[in-house]
């Protein structure tokens, strides 16, 4: 009967691969196919060819691991990660490595980009196990899913010190097989480390005894531990590698604004100059790489994810917004054409991410050498290599033979006029597009299109350029009408097809994007989906001690994640503080500054441990704390009249600035605007601050006087 359930479990995983091997036998197969092939995920078809058995995450795995008795080999990565494609070459590909992987092993394959909650549980371990993480991540699991090892990137062999695959697969499948009690002790003992590390205690007791709560001290010192690490040669923040971390520049805006602070926006500005300036910027199609190596910005990790370019589009919006440097909305501009002419579905939704290798190599499609420059530009080309750093025998040193090569990352070399070379990037770029462009990872996701209907909608609202706004609207429009089933959010959309059921960053995001939208299209229908999304957050992921748990109640996971410290993209609690306070006002709903309250209280502990790692809950807080205007206009939306009031609010950084538009629709959303209608048939702004309302003004220099 064991045999005959594992028989019928293994039949039924690898049946419908068989199948697919035959669809047309006249075509040649690869040697290899495994039970990845039916997976949507573009990083897991990657490894459907690999002759290691792979399975997708699902209880069926595990069941088979019970069945074998097997560990699990877990491992998790992202289509444009480049240490993730050298594991595949080196090990995954190599049957020698796989006939190890499928004696000892049941090895299960997961997209961290689909299944963030997967990632986020065993990336908490890995940092439990060694200080540290990163991707490729892998570990070994107990068949019920508890961690035991834990490594990132992994050579085949052994080599300077480092463990190597082969061996830890011979290491760790003999003691399984002859110490599995010791093993399973251990995995006990660090899954239950692991609950606890993400359980958050309340009520947070400060050092003095007292409730702990986020106060005006605490930001400030967020603000000097920041600045403390503040790169003053080449801005950013610590050193290399670098990372954009858009949200401690919108963090740094938002105090620089609220508490008179230029030191503050003057971080803001040096590195918003230095990265556009950069290698880590696409000088020729816009968009921005997913880090850099150096301190300067100028060798980059060439991949391209849409959160990057939604969270630093934002920054460069508002940083034009607050200090008038024309440079930010030119890039503003930039990141915002390169998704609409590049990262769009025809659907209007946006894909997820570009690799950074093409044929096999990193950064190619972006690289180039003097002699392409000046065969294509001729007597231009001179000018145009020194403006932009190109060097006969290339600009930066390679990684792996630490010399120059002859090629080149193009960079703004110095102050540059880009008009006077819009045509030779536009030449170099037509060129660049004849070449094999790196891999296009095309799911759709929830949560990075919220952010991305939120940048274009921040960016169309403050540069005035409306088919930004038209762009976000086709995307939230796809997003609520292809993901939103049954009043509740679907995270990934591939090829016609939603699935994996949504998690926090999904509402969050999209009801973060859904607000912006609404304040730059002024369209009611936007900031009612946003509103009945954040209902249905609050009731699916709050916890009953507080907090917002990252997904709702499951069996499928060792531990339930909260999470409220910032990583590549701000923390989902904080996002939703955010919206709380946001929707609040917009609606006069007190209930929801309630519970953006409650949730500053339940993470005050945690913030005082570590304040610069909760950047954009301290915003939040930030913004609560000062003083904040409400301003409805009522009349005519089209009218001259509307368009410079609209202008004039929109013409100066006002963080903490909210914008209805009278009709019925809005009444019914924001009662509190029920009266609030036009005067003389003229538009009429209705400005409140501090819990009290100017008089109603139809002059423009009136208005002015009450933003300022």
């Amino acid at each position: 009967m064991y045999n005959l359930i594992i028989a019928s479990l293994i039949s039924l995983m690898l049946i419908s691969v068989a199948n697919s091997q035959e669809v047309n036998l006249m075509k040649e197969q690869p040697p290899y196919t495994n039970a990845l092939i039916h997976e949507s995920s573009p990083y897991l078809q990657q490894h459907a060819h690999n002759p290691v058995l792979w399975l997708p995450w699902g209880e069926d795995a595990f069941t088979l691991a019970r069945l074998q008795n097997k560990p699990v080999f877990l491992s998790i990565g992202y289509s444009t990660c480049h240490w993730c494609h050298v594991m595949e070459n080196e090990s995954f590909e190599d049957p020698a490595v796989a006939e190890l992987l499928n004696r000892y092993f049941i090895s299960i394959k997961v997209d961290r980009e689909e299944r963030p909650d997967i990632d986020a549980i065993y990336m908490r371990a890995a940092q439990l196990m060694n200080g540290s993480g990163g991707w490729p991540l892998n570990l070994l699991l107990t068949p019920d899913k508890k961690p035991f090892y834990a490594s990132t990137y992994l050579p085949k062999q052994s080599r300077f010190g480092r463990l190597g695959l082969m061996e830890l697969a011979e290491r760790a499948g003999t003691m399984w097989q002859q110490d599995r009690e010791n093993v399973e002790a251990s995995a006990d003992s660090i899954a239950a480390a692991l609950k606890h590390s993400i359980k958050i205690i309340t009520p947070a007791i400060s050092s003095n005894g007292s409730t702990a709560k986020i106060d005006t001290a605490l930001i400030d010192q967020a603000y000097l531990a920041t600045a403390k690490h503040f790169d003053i040669s080449h801005g950013g923040f610590g050193e290399k590698p670098k990372f954009p971390s858009a949200q401690r520049l919108l963090f740094l805006l938002r105090y620089a604004s609220l508490k008179e602070k230029p030191e503050a926006l003057a971080m803001v500005e040096k590195t918003l100059d230095a990265m556009q300036r950069g290698g880590i910027h696409d000088q020729l199609s816009g968009g921005f790489h997913r880090y850099s190596t150096d301190a300067a910005w100028l060798l980059p990790h060439f991949e391209k994810m849409l959160y990057d370019q939604a969270m630093l589009m934002m920054a460069y919006a508002e940083g034009w917004q607050a200090t008038g440097n024309a440079s930010f909305a030119y890039t503003a501009r930039h990141i915002a054409d390169y998704l609409l002419r590049d990262m769009r579905h025809t659907n209007g939704a946006f894909y997820a991410a570009e690799d950074a290798d093409s044929e096999g190599e990193e950064g190619k499609f972006y690289l180039w050498n003097s002699v392409e420059i000046n065969t294509l530009l001729g007597k231009r080309a001179a000018a145009f290599m020194q403006a932009y750093g190109v060097e006969k025998n290339g600009n930066f040193n390679d990684e792996t033979k630490r010399k120059k090569n002859g090629e080149n990352i193009l960079h703004q070399s110095g102050t540059i006029d880009l008009e006077r070379f819009a045509a030779d990037r536009k030449r170099l770029m037509d060129a660049r597009d004849q070449r094999i462009r790196p891999f296009l990872d095309d799911k759709i996701l929830t949560d990075w299109n919220g952010l991305t209907i939120a940048a274009l909608s921040i960016t169309g609202r403050i540069l005035n350029e409306p088919h930004y706004i038209e762009a976000a609207s086709k995307s939230a429009d796809f997003i609520l009408k292809h993901l939103h089933k049954d009043g509740v959010l679907k995270h990934r959309w591939r090829k016609g097809q939603a699935a994996i059921h949504g998690q926090l960053e999904d509402y969050s995001s999209m009801v973060w994007g859904l607000t912006e939208l609404y304040e730059a299209s002024l369209e009611p229908r936007w900031l009612a989906s946003a509103l009945s999304l954040n209902k249905t957050m609050l009731q699916r992921f709050k916890g009953k001690d507080g907090g917002f748990y990252q997904v709702e109640e499951n069996a499928e996971l060792i531990a339930r994640p909260m999470e409220v410290f910032d990583a590549a993209l701000p923390s989902g609690n904080a996002v939703a503080m955010h919206n709380l306070l946001r929707l609040s006002r917009l609606t006069g709903d007190a209930s929801l500054a309630k519970e953006a309250a409650t949730l500053a209280d339940h993470f005050a502990g945690t913030a005082q441990r570590a304040p610069s790692g909760v950047l954009h809950m301290l915003s939040a807080v930030l913004l609560a704390q000062s003083t904040g205007k409400e301003i409805v206009l009522a009349g005519d939306r089209n009218s001259d009249e509307a368009k410079k009031m609209l202008a004039l609010i929109h013409n100066r950084y006002r963080p903490n600035t909210v914008v209805l538009w009278h009709d019925e629709d809005i009444e019914a959303l924001a009662p509190f605007t029920r009266g609030q209608s036009s005067i003389d048939d003229t538009v009429t702004a209705y400005v409140c601050e501090h819990f009290q309302c100017n008089r109603p003004t139809t002059d423009l220099n009136e208005l002015k006087q009450y933003l300022n």
